[in-house]
């Protein structure tokens, strides 16, 4: 949610900003905006929409530095004015943020009593005025920063420049910031595709630190003691053409083929450490599943793998929830964190409160560097590559991988787990051909212009028509809801109309087919269309998308097929299944 890009040292720095926005839009935005410290003024270019097509006006300094901002409004509408970056009322500084300054109503109201004008609803520019202050008391850059953010509540990582000053400096405080070394140039950024082109050595910005750049030098200090801190050099693995479309129309339908190796290396996992984590899970006293959005329906099937595999209870809950479970947590309980981007902030919340709690914590993440691994006892990779549409696709199936491997392992049967696995893996090699998806597509042309979606499982595919439903929802705007096969009667039945497109996960379990299956004939018989994905077709589906028999990987393999669908839906309503309204990748806001 929101990306900063900032530049020191390059020769054309505003480019190489507007460069790594760019590469950044899958983070979600709005509005966009760049500033530089120019010879002579603070020079800022803002805009809202799409920065993809871009270019920063001719009359725009070429300045050596340069900082940047994708905007996704939280606080004040999707104006130009409300975008960063954000200046003083001498337009002395410029600001860039991300995350939300919680007490900035006080702050505009105070530094309003004092004589100050605001020229937008933001929270951020409170930052601007306050530095303003500390500069003309005497501090300089660095210090009227550090100062500014003792006034500051939440959970923030802002970037600042002053005219007249070839310096960058910058703090965190709960929002991810990345510092990229270059040969000759520093790199600062929410996250690494912003600077990959130039270069792949990293250092990680942790929380209440902040970061002084200058020509030739990027110092980070400990906010509360002021020492530096000196910093271990990363090398990347990744390259810039991962980060890319390639031959594919979107980011989406591309990363719906990857799962053809995503899955393979998801699994490609350490047994001994995975031994190691299956024992800290027999023996932890209670051990919850946390994520948001698709994680969380990762968790919940989690849920029912351990529960059928391993025959172990494990609780899942959502991430912006957890605070209520906090009081269950004992210095013996385990806390399974899940998300892609490792950079949630709820998340992040549940792992504070874990660790305030002496509970252990593991994560399965996308990002080794990221803040939730890097405060976690124990990380798992999943090892997708970058994942840059926001719906999430290739990353979900990997995490749920891992998770079926995981209770395998605690029911004492990793072997068979691996290569269940393994053989499943396979058969998404084989269903993920043209042809399938030209037949799945075919399907979706028939319900594109439906007002209603219903998605309904049985088992570890209940949480996966849930998550179908949230496919459907974010790319093509129709409205879809997932619900268990035997909750029909109680309720949502109540919604089918003659022509209700209704899809039936079905698994390969004879019990849990047949009941599953008689629900669809319920939906049926009230003139609902039954879109069935299924190993076997049946009387009662109107439409089958076959799918190979995969017993326990069933919730998996099936939800690839729904992951084309919502695709193609958004593609025949008009809409780029890429950027959905109002949506982020990386949710960093509470």
């Amino acid at each position: 949610m929101c990306g900063i890009v900032a530049v020191l040292g390059k020769e054309n720095a505003p480019d190489a900003v507007l460069k790594g926005l760019m590469n950044l839009e899958y983070r979600g935005y709005d509005s966009w905006g760049i500033g530089t410290a120019g010879a002579e003024n603070i020079a800022i270019e803002k805009a809202i929409g799409k920065i993809s097509e871009a270019k920063l006006s001719d009359n725009f300094p070429k300045a050596s530095i340069a900082i940047g901002h994708t905007r996704w409004a939280t606080h004040g509408g999707v104006t130009p004015e409300n975008a960063h970056p954000h200046f003083d009322e001498k337009h002395n500084v410029a600001v860039v943020q991300n995350g939300i300054i919680e007490n900035f109503i006080e702050l505009r109201s105070e530094l309003r009593s004092r004589g100050h004008f605001f020229s937008s609803d933001t929270d951020t520019e409170v930052l601007a005025h306050l530095m303003e202050e500390f500069l003309d008391e005497g501090s300089d850059l660095l210090e009227a920063a550090k100062k500014t953010t003792t006034r500051c509540e939440g959970r923030y990582a802002f970037v600042a420049i002053r005219h007249g000053e070839n310096k960058i400096v910058a703090v965190r405080r709960g929002s991810p910031l990345i510092l990229g070394i270059g040969k000759d140039a520093f790199f600062l950024a929410s996250d690494t595709p912003a600077f990959l082109e130039h270069t792949q050595t990293i250092r990680y910005i942790d929380d209440n630190e902040v970061i002084e750049i200058l020509p030739g030098s990027a110092k980070v200090y400990d906010f509360f003691t002021g020492n530096e801190i000196v910093k271990r050099d990363i090398v990347l693995e990744l390259k810039p053409e991962e980060s890319n479309k390639g031959t594919h129309a979107h980011y989406m339908i591309k990363e719906i083929y990857e799962q053809k190796e995503t899955i393979s290396k998801a699994i490609d996992q350490n047994p001994e450490e995975i031994e190691i984590i299956a024992d800290a899970i027999r023996n932890a006293h209670g051990t919850f599943l946390i994520g948001c959005g698709t994680a969380h329906k990762v968790a919940a099937a989690g849920e029912y793998f351990f529960a059928t595999i391993a025959k172990m209870h494990v609780n899942s809950v959502v991430a912006s929830e957890f605070p209520i479970f906090h009081d269950f947590l004992k210095p013996n309980s385990l806390v399974i964190v899940i998300s892609q981007s490792g950079e949630t902030a709820d998340v992040i919340e549940a792992i504070e409160a874990a660790r305030a709690a002496g509970s252990k914590v593991l994560s399965i993440v996308n990002s080794a560097g990221s803040t939730v691994a890097r405060l976690s006892d124990f990380s798992l990779q999943i090892k997708a590559g970058p994942e840059k549409a926001v719906a999430s696709t290739k990353a979900a199936t990997s995490q749920l991988s891992i998770l079926l491997l995981l209770a395998y392992a605690c029911a004492g049967d990793i072997h068979a787990g691996q290569q269940m696995l393994v053989d499943s893996a396979a058969l998404v090699n084989d269903l993920l051909n043209p042809r399938f998806t030209q037949f799945v597509a075919g399907i979706a042309e028939k319900i594109y212009d439906q007002e209603n979606i219903f998605i309904i499982g049985k088992g570890a595919n209940y949480p996966m028509a849930n998550e179908a439903a949230i496919k459907i929802q974010e790319v093509s705007y129709i409205h879809a809801e997932g619900f268990a096969g035997g909750e029909l009667k109680h309720g949502p039945i109540a919604m089918i109309e003659p022509g209700t497109p209704c899809v039936v996960l079905v698994c390969d379990d004879e019990t849990r087919r047949k009941e599953i299956l008689s629900s669809a004939m319920e939906i049926k018989a009230r003139g609902g269309r039954i879109i069935g994905i299924a190993p076997m077709d049946s009387e009662v589906f109107d439409d089958w998308i076959r799918v190979p028999a995969a017993k326990n990987f069933s919730p998996i393999i099936n939800l690839i097929p729904i992951q084309i669908l919502s695709y193609y839906l958004a593609l025949e309503r008009g809409f780029d299944p890429d950027k959905p309204r109002n949506l982020a990748k990386s949710v960093t806001v509470k």
